[in-house]
């Protein structure tokens, strides 16, 4: 991560990057990054599927056009303004992503999670290991993947406040989601280390399973209800 990324002068306030004060003595961060581009742009606002759809009505245009018997200069003035209308659709789309991706930054510390998201307006979340019940790994492509965080019954987010960093479909109980982050797979092992020893918990199983992005497998990070023994195991 490029930390001149994070630091632009809206953020001139912070007391230390990504964080709304410093740290408090004895504890540490373990961990800072941000969304990546290529991912967001992808898998949160499918440009893929975008860039289909609009190539689907350009070459519905050109088709009905030449059906039509439509004169080739008509025909290309027309073709030319689907494409760059087409193209800025895209282009905003894809501006979109990157101003998500320059203004976030997920913080790990061996206490807590910050985020620190928005475009417009800046809010920072700051989520105590001890208030989070269980934590998930998704991994996609190139282990670029997201972690959603269950928080216990008495912290709640808006789902409005947390979009696009939000579990999708948990709508009732929204889930803060660090989303589209590489090494996911690494930022997910630091952090059940810190929340095991948070919260006292002895992590004796390791088995995270891999999904894709838009899939529903999870592994989740459980602790009994005796608060010994805990694991991280495939939902």
């Amino acid at each position: 991560m490029n930390p001149n990324l994070h630091s632009s002068p809206e953020h001139e306030f912070e007391a230390q990057l990504g964080l709304p004060e410093k740290l408090p003595k004895g504890e540490s961060i373990l961990w800072q990054g941000a969304p990546d581009f290529k991912a967001v742009a992808l898998r949160v606002f499918h440009m893929r599927a975008l860039f289909i759809y609009f190539g689907i009505l350009l070459a519905y245009r050109l088709f009905s056009g030449i059906y039509d018997g439509s004169d080739l200069a008509s025909l290309g003035m027309a073709m030319l303004w689907m494409t760059v209308l087409s193209a800025t659709c895209l282009g905003l789309v894809a501006y979109f992503a990157h101003l998500i991706c320059s203004t976030t930054l997920y913080t790990l510390t061996d206490r807590r999670i910050v985020m620190r998201i928005g475009i417009v307006l800046n809010m920072t979340f700051n989520l105590p290991l001890k208030k989070i019940q269980g934590a998930g790994l998704n991994v996609g492509q190139h282990g670029i993947g997201d972690i959603p965080l269950k928080l216990d019954v008495n912290t709640k987010i808006a789902m409005f406040h947390l979009w696009p960093h939000a579990k999708p479909g948990a709508w009732a109980n929204p889930e803060p989601m660090l989303r589209c982050i590489a090494d996911s797979q690494k930022v997910a092992t630091l952090l059940s280390d810190a929340w095991a020893k948070v919260n006292q918990v002895d992590l004796a199983e390791h088995s995270v399973r891999s999904a894709k992005t838009d899939g529903s497998v999870y592994a989740d990070i459980q602790s009994s209800h005796s608060g010994i023994n805990g694991e991280i195991k495939a939902a």
